[in-house]
């Protein structure tokens, strides 16, 4: 009877063992890829949408037709773009809020371009940045890469690495110049060099923090939490943390600045590592995690992806990250629904909030395609 029960115990201990194992072999990532894709496709949320929302999602389509080859990413990536007629949106007015947003969808168009190079799929791109309405980047910011007058984590995703691209179809110089700018600007001005963190933009520094710390009668805003603590939104920091990954994809090595964005990316990779859930998400308020008790997936996505292109690409040591990749991994495609919905995603906003299980997006599917793109790209390293 013991024998059996031993038995038992066993096949059940190796059974689950091999379930584990398998969410990081190539054939079930694609799977998890083909599911959440196809649940998207099947979801949209309305018909047409050019800005970042859906260009976000498609950033997650290309990058999983560039890691595995499947044609049909391909397809339904060019469809996208033949809908759009190869266009950014149009600008809004001055001031109006926009940022470089507006570029999100150029990623794809410039990746498909580099698949099959069409003039058509990169001449209004070019023809969008000489806008007199964008005038210069470099000299005018505010009307060209701020949000509603204001500098913001989210455009380090949406706009350098689309300027990254453009230079490394076009050659020319002026686009990384122009993506130098945007990108060092918003770093010297969001980023906390104690946190090795972003805030989301100005709104959030954490003014009186002190003071605060101190005051039992405190119950915070959205500069300091209750518990006397910054605000530090997990999804802003995988905007910047995936865009800079995007960067690095595209930028030449020998580029003075290369081997400062790697140091940011490291410096960040050590501050994630060290607020990493227990289960492996990471909580909406990094800074906080009983602000809003929360997993999170959106954010978590993008932190996979920017982990994982770290360690395929040799900027982060694979002993330190690739377990804490693993369990955010298991953590995010433990939430992915029967039907193939993403679940735990943070609507859209600026800043951490309460949500719950039923809560998602295009752009959620959009991270995790691309954090499923460098989790493949891992097997086919030999990672273990």
């Amino acid at each position: 009877m013991k024998k059996a029960v031993l038995l038992i115990f066993m096949v059940l201990f190796v059974g689950q063992t091999l379930r584990a194992q398998s969410i990081f072999e190539r054939a079930q990532i694609k799977k998890f890829m083909d599911k959440v894709n196809t649940y998207q496709l099947n979801h949209p949320w309305r018909e047409y949408d050019d800005n970042w929302i859906r260009g976000t999602y498609y950033t997650g389509v290309m990058a999983c037709y560039l890691a595995t080859g499947d044609e049909e990413y391909l397809i339904q990536s060019n469809d996208l773009c033949e809908s759009l007629n190869w266009r950014l949106p149009a600008l809004p007015p001055l001031h109006d809020a926009s940022g470089v947003n507006l570029l999100t969808v150029g990623q794809t168009m410039l990746q498909s371009y580099m698949v099959k190079k069409e003039k058509k799929k990169i001449k209004f791109i070019i023809k969008h940045l000489e806008d007199p309405a964008i005038r210069n980047p470099v000299s005018n910011p505010r009307e060209w890469y701020f949000e509603g007058g204001r500098r913001y984590v989210d455009g380090l995703f949406t706009g350098p690495p689309t300027l990254a691209m453009l230079y490394a179809v076009t050659g020319d110089d002026k686009y990384l110049q122009w993506m130098e700018t945007c990108f060092w600007d918003i770093y010297g001005k969001l980023y906390d060099t104690d946190e090795n963190l972003f805030y989301r933009d100005k709104r959030f520094f954490p003014e009186g923090l002190e003071e605060r710390k101190n005051d039992p009668k405190w119950k915070g805003n959205e500069q300091v939490t209750a518990a006397g603590k910054k605000v530090i939104w997990s999804r802003g920091n995988g905007w910047a943390f995936a865009g800079i990954a995007r960067i690095l994809e595209y930028l030449p090595m020998e580029h003075a600045s290369y081997p400062r964005y790697e140091q940011v990316l490291a410096s960040m990779a050590k501050a994630l590592k060290d607020c990493q859930s227990e289960e492996g998400f990471w909580y909406p308020n990094l800074a906080d995690p009983e602000y809003a008790p929360f997993k999170e997936t959106s954010g978590t996505s993008f932190f996979i992806y920017g982990l994982a292109y770290g360690i395929n690409n040799g900027i982060l040591p694979i002993d330190e990250y690739l377990p804490v990749v693993k369990k955010a991994w298991k953590s995010v495609t433990d939430e992915i629904s029967a039907e193939g919905k993403l679940q735990w995603g943070q609507k859209v906003g600026d800043r951490p909030v309460q949500l719950s299980k039923d809560d998602s997006h295009e752009y959620v599917s959009g991270t995790f395609l691309l954090a499923a793109s460098e989790m493949y790209k891992m097997n086919l390293n030999n990672s273990k």
